[in-house]
């Protein structure tokens, strides 16, 4: 039988695999270096791997236990995939958990991300 997933699906497959691994690095290595992140809730843009990094970094830190699992995903075509994503994790000293569920809109080229659209609003 013949796989139906498409190579940017499981590209950010991946990706979300070293996120959740922690692995920032391994992450970085999915964007283009002028890639932007924007996340449309918190009405903020990060631009260039470096800022990306950080974000992900300073947005991790305060956790024991943080993951994103996708809910959906799908190949639009042209480069552009849709995901749900459910965010979770333990605050450190924590036993309580926080959870959040948003959409991201990823535009690939040349096999790297080049923006990212995330909102909460789906």
């Amino acid at each position: 039988m013949k796989s139906t997933t498409s190579h940017l699906v499981e590209l950010t497959r991946r990706l979300l695999e070293a996120v959740n691994r922690r692995d920032f690095d391994a992450a970085m290595g999915f964007f283009a270096t002028d890639a932007v992140w924007e996340s449309v809730g918190m009405k903020t843009s990060f631009e260039g791997r470096t800022a990306i990094r950080g974000f992900w970094g300073d947005m991790t830190v305060a956790y024991e236990e943080f993951e994103f699992q996708l809910q959906e995903i799908l190949d639009l075509g042209n480069g552009v995939i849709f995901g749900v994503e459910r965010a979770s994790g333990r605050l450190v000293g924590s036993t309580g958990r926080v959870e959040e569920r948003y959409a991201i809109v990823a535009v690939w080229e040349e096999g790297l991300i080049v923006r990212i659209t995330s909102s909460a609003d789906i």
